[in-house]
């Protein structure tokens, strides 16, 4: 059963999600706030795949608290945030605690199924089990398990999110091609993304903080001035 988890303090909000996830074929778990969301978590036999989340939540925890908590917890789950503020450092600062989508309230319900179904989507590649898949991805001191999904640099394991892992992935497939932002935001995030490419980079910068030596120096995942990036 496709499950979410949502944690949102305005009750009718919650309910507003939770009823059109359901519409749509998913189970959801529902909190109204962070504590709550991870006792659900924990107690869960069948962990969620995607959690939606609201930044600004009553109690010791917000939503960046909260998300940084499930981060490790799951590396694979596919995390949205909720904020209600448009300044820019909030988005960042949520997609750097390990978020990978933010929509701005007031949002369009369809549109939030939407990212679920898209995150859910990378979320069952990233987990799937298939015997007959062994392909691997070697480049440089990196090698990439697609059986697995995991990534190693000179033999140790970097710990990525799905976001990041798919990422990787479509560069070391593409070596030396520039790849704009836009091409990105389609084949990441889905045809039907509405935000705007800020995402890339931000997911860009917290990729380079895992896998480069010397993360304002990149080496590997080097920028495209006025393109995008491309891996080396």
């Amino acid at each position: 059963m496709k499950k979410v988890l949502i944690c949102e303090d305005e009750q009718n909000i919650r309910e507003l999600i939770a009823i059109n996830l359901k519409i749509a074929g998913y189970e959801t778990m529902e909190a109204g706030n962070a504590e709550e969301a991870l006792s659900l978590f924990a107690d869960a036999e069948e962990k969620p795949d995607v959690a939606v989340l609201d930044i600004m939540m009553p109690g010791s925890m917000n939503g960046i608290a909260l998300c940084k908590e499930l981060r490790k917890l799951s590396d694979y789950m596919g995390i949205i945030m909720l904020t209600a503020k448009v300044q820019e450092a909030d988005k960042i600062l949520g997609l750097t605690s390990g978020a990978d989508d933010y929509m701005t309230k007031p949002f369009s319900p369809s549109e939030l199924v939407a990212r679920v179904a898209a995150l859910y989507r990378r979320v069952s590649i990233y987990t799937e089990k298939d015997s007959s898949f062994k392909r691997e991805l070697i480049s440089g001191e990196f090698l990439m398990d697609m059986k697995s999904h995991k990534l190693f640099k000179n033999g140790m394991e970097i710990d990525l999110t799905q976001v990041e892992y798919a990422l990787i992935e479509y560069f070391m497939e593409r070596p030396g091609v520039d790849i704009p932002r836009e091409q990105l935001l389609k084949s990441i995030w889905g045809e039907t993304y509405a935000g705007d490419e800020k995402i890339v980079d931000v997911n860009i910068r917290r990729l380079r903080m895992k896998i480069e030596d010397v993360p304002s120096a990149p080496t590997h995942l080097v920028t495209v001035w006025g393109k995008g990036y491309k891996w080396q």
